[in-house]
């Protein structure tokens, strides 16, 4: 089967996940998450890429970002992944690819798919049981968009920073989504459409996305057509 085409909209956010290549670790000391996250920061400052939060797993990362230019996804992750994987061949005696085949992506509606998308990604680690809590976790964009803990590699969104007027009213705000768990028919949604490149939003959002794009957005109904009689 063809492959579908990227979604190339400009300012539109998307939630990205790329992993290790048969789910083997992409980060094994503290400091190959820092060479990642400071590539990533260059790359993305470079491509126009906004992050909105983040979080890096042994074995993946998610990223929802704004795209500043139709390429940015695309430039930022190859000019990351030249970079990050020269590393770690150097450094572990690698050979051959990191990542398994090519990211995943999908657009997100703000509206409705954006703050839970957020929350989705920063609460991944506790999904995973490596902490109890998401604030417990250090390489993610929790610490900044909950606690407002410096963080050069967030560009905030217009809907988070419509949670207050200020700082503290927003970390409290965005604190405050936590309290409630993402249901797991939810979670489910936002990780196959990612997966699959099935757009996340509303059905006004899907049809305006598949006029955009010139693509199919949704999966194909299954089964075989029925025969008239």
């Amino acid at each position: 089967m063809a492959r579908l085409p990227r979604y190339n909209i400009k300012n539109q956010p998307q939630h990205i996940i790329q992993r290790g290549i048969n789910g083997e670790k992409i980060f094994t000391q503290e400091d190959d998450y820092l060479k990642y996250y400071e590539w990533l920061q260059i790359a993305a400052d470079f491509y126009r890429l906004n992050i909105h939060a983040y979080i890096l797993m042994p074995d993946h990362v998610h990223l929802l970002a704004s795209p500043g230019a139709e390429n940015s996804i695309s430039k930022t992750l190859q000019s990351l992944g030249r970079n990050y994987v020269q590393y770690y061949n150097d450094r572990y005696q690698h050979t051959g690819s990191l990542w398994e085949g090519r990211y995943r992506a999908t657009v997100v509606d703000s509206k409705d798919f954006l703050l839970p998308c957020s929350r989705f990604i920063e609460t991944n680690a506790v999904r995973t049981g490596l902490v109890k809590r998401p604030g417990d976790y250090f390489w993610s964009s929790y610490g900044h968009n909950a606690r407002g803990e410096d963080d050069p590699l967030i560009t905030e969104h217009r809907l988070y920073k419509a949670l207050g007027k200020t700082e503290k009213e927003r970390n409290k705000n965005y604190r405050e989504l936590f309290r409630k768990k993402l249901s797991a028919k939810l979670e489910t949604l936002i990780l196959e459409s990612t997966v699959k490149g099935w757009a996340l939003g509303s059905e006004k959002f899907l049809a305006k996305i598949e006029k955009i794009s010139n693509r199919r957005v949704t999966p194909l109904p299954r089964g075989r057509p029925r025969l008239s009689d």
